[in-house]
């Protein structure tokens, strides 16, 4: 018997999803996260998308461990990403994350890092992500049912 997807309406009303599909992640820079002159780092865009992408998962009872049990990873295979504007130390923002397709094993996400009122783009991004058989560590012919059956739910 599969292992079931709870769901975690807990997380879901700490969270926003727009009726354009788009989960807004708040996010704030820390001192960690910028350099010697107070910028924030480019890698710390990659770590954000990363959270605000396993956040909305958790919204669709989707929990990053369960899916290791069930088998099965989420690794990226291609990233892009455009720096508009510099966020800087004790700014504060909203990322904003969506998947434009499920095709297959392949999961495709979109990203903005915007001003909290909406004005200035700081970031855009894609990310692709396919699952992976965790024993085999090769590409899964399909995604088990469960989690297949609420990724679907991002599409609509």
């Amino acid at each position: 018997m599969e292992p079931t997807l709870n769901s975690t309406a807990a997380i879901q009303r700490a969270f926003q999803v727009t009726d354009d599909g788009w989960f807004e992640y708040p996010i704030h820079v820390y001192p960690h996260h910028t350099d010697y002159g107070g910028i924030a780092w480019h890698g710390a865009y990659v770590a954000w998308m990363e959270e605000a992408r396993v956040a909305y998962l958790q919204t669709l009872g989707i929990q990053y461990a369960d899916l290791v049990a069930l088998g099965c990873e989420l690794p990226v295979v291609d990233l892009s990403i455009r720096y508009h504007r510099s966020l800087r130390m004790g700014d504060s923002a909203v990322l904003k994350a969506r998947t434009s397709g499920v095709e297959g094993v392949r999961l495709v996400w979109d990203y903005q890092v915007l001003s909290l009122d909406a004005q200035d783009l700081y970031v855009s991004a894609q990310v692709t992500l396919v699952a992976v058989d965790r024993e085999k560590g090769k590409i899964m012919r399909q995604l088990p049912p469960s989690v297949k059956n609420a990724l679907m739910r991002l599409a609509t």
